[in-house]
């Protein structure tokens, strides 16, 4: 094994390891729990006022963080594309900064919304709103600085 790298499979190819491949296997896996703890009783209160989607589902995921279903649908996916894409430095760095962008549209949309109209449909409150917004700027942050670093030292071998 040499530094930032590993040796994969019986083939002798070997996969970059780099440092925003980890970041974006550990934020896809952070979204797959979250999901999975949507559906937990006692990790989500209020669960049975779990509802499909929409502004009256009453489920608190740790007791702040407003969900659905539909919400907990979206963070698996969102975690298993994570993951999926992590497989190489060029799509881990596109998901981490691409998702980030999403959370920040995400969280500009919660502000705006009526929290108790149709429009809030994921549902989003407020501890939803700013959770997207550090979100967002932190999983830009990681694909910027560490998608910056796999490119120059790709660019050097």
């Amino acid at each position: 094994m040499t530094q930032g790298r590993m040796e994969t499979g019986t083939s002798g190819a070997r996969a970059d390891r780099s440092p925003v491949r980890t970041a974006a296997t550990v934020v896809g896996a952070v979204f797959v729990l979250i999901g999975i703890l949507g559906f937990i009783p006692g990790a989500t209160t209020s669960y049975d006022q779990l509802g499909f989607a929409g502004h009256m589902s009453g489920a608190l995921l740790l007791g702040l963080f407003q969900v659905s279903v539909l919400h907990n649908i979206v963070h698996l996916l969102y975690g298993v594309a994570g993951l999926a894409m992590s497989r190489q430095a060029r799509t881990a760095t596109a998901y981490l900064i691409g998702g980030g962008a999403i959370y920040l549209v995400l969280w500009l949309y919660g502000l705006v919304i009526d929290k108790q109209s149709g429009a809030n449909f994921v549902p989003l409150n407020s501890a939803d709103d700013w959770l997207h917004f550090g979100l967002g700027v932190g999983m830009i942050a990681l694909g910027y600085l560490l998608g910056r670093r796999a490119r120059t030292v790709a660019t050097q071998r």
